[in-house]
């Protein structure tokens, strides 16, 4: 690595951990308040799994490692760092089966994603940030706008598209979303692009009016390529905690969601839904974001996270 990487590493550390100081902030003071005089009994134990849940890590994963801490712990004399440390460290274990970035299928050209996910949960930016991350990489992108009920969103798309040299597909304002993402298969076909980054209309799951057109438009890419979407990603917004759990059990029966990503981690104390998600559905979890810039959108890594969201050095 060099010293630039490093540096660049160490920075996007410190994001991280800036970014998840509410949710581990809150989850290190109810850590210490439990731990205080006391050894790791049953109380203890209980009320630890509580924190854990109001952290929002859920109550199967809480119980989990609260069980996991009574089993090697249990009536011990302990710190609270080392109860935040064998905390991070199996929290880092069930993070590390779900540790995947997004890298295209040179088989595929090109590589198709989906994007889709609710309403402001900043899916146009996070396809601007994957844009960077592989045209970084030196890939050839191409991004289709199909947002198209939001002329905003276009616009938004384009000015991505602009800043990291990814041409855009777009259509006027209302246009037919499916014909707009067959149009983009088309030329990133005939230019043989890497990537082809669809972004989809922000909708809410439980609208089925608005489900049945990602499954449209998905028809209508099987017609060029019967393989494609290669991925479809679900952006998720940190913010709404446990909802994002119906936001996946929908999305996914509807898209076939192959993976996620995570944004607005530092505008939330609810930063353990991930851990959450990733015990229960064991979806890849790509990129997460932890703030506006383009480059606070990275590839996941387990271990970095769960020992930011313990208040841990990386």
């Amino acid at each position: 690595m060099t010293g630039a990487e490093g540096g660049d590493r160490r920075s996007w550390l410190d994001r991280l951990r800036a970014g998840l100081a509410r949710s581990s902030t809150k989850l290190a003071q109810d850590i210490s308040g439990i731990l205080t005089r006391r050894r790791l009994d049953e109380a203890a134990i209980a009320e630890l799994e509580e924190a854990l849940i109001a952290a929002d890590l859920g109550a199967a994963t809480a119980a989990k490692l609260a069980a996991d801490l009574a089993r090697t712990r249990f009536g011990k004399e302990v710190t609270e760092e080392e109860v935040r440390g064998a905390l991070a460290e199996d929290i880092a274990a069930i993070l590390a089966k779900v540790e995947k970035p997004l890298d295209p299928d040179p088989a595929h050209k090109p590589h198709v994603v989906l994007v889709v996910g609710v309403n402001g949960s900043g899916k146009t930016t996070t396809i601007g940030k994957l844009a960077k991350l592989h045209r970084d990489r030196g890939r050839s992108v191409i991004l289709a706008a199909g947002d198209t009920f939001r002329a905003a969103g276009v616009q938004q798309l384009q000015i991505w598209g602009d800043r990291v040299g990814a041409p855009v597909v777009a259509r006027p304002t209302g246009a037919d979303a499916a014909g707009l993402a067959y149009e983009a298969l088309e030329r990133a076909r005939a230019e043989k692009a890497d990537l082809l980054i669809v972004d989809t209309a922000g909708r809410l799951h439980n609208r089925a009016d608005l489900m049945a057109e990602l499954e449209k438009i998905i028809r209508v890419l099987k017609k060029l390529d019967p393989s494609a979407p290669h991925d479809c990603l679900l952006v998720l917004d940190a913010t709404t905690g446990q909802n994002a759990h119906q936001q996946v059990e929908t999305f996914r029966a509807i898209t076939n969601v192959t993976g996620l990503v995570v944004t607005k981690l530092d505008g939330t104390a609810k930063g353990g839904v991930l851990v959450a998600l990733a015990e229960r559905f064991g979806l890849p979890v790509h990129a997460i974001g932890v703030g506006e810039q383009a480059d606070d959108l990275r590839p996941f890594e387990g271990r970095t996270f769960a020992r930011s969201l313990l208040g841990l050095d990386s």
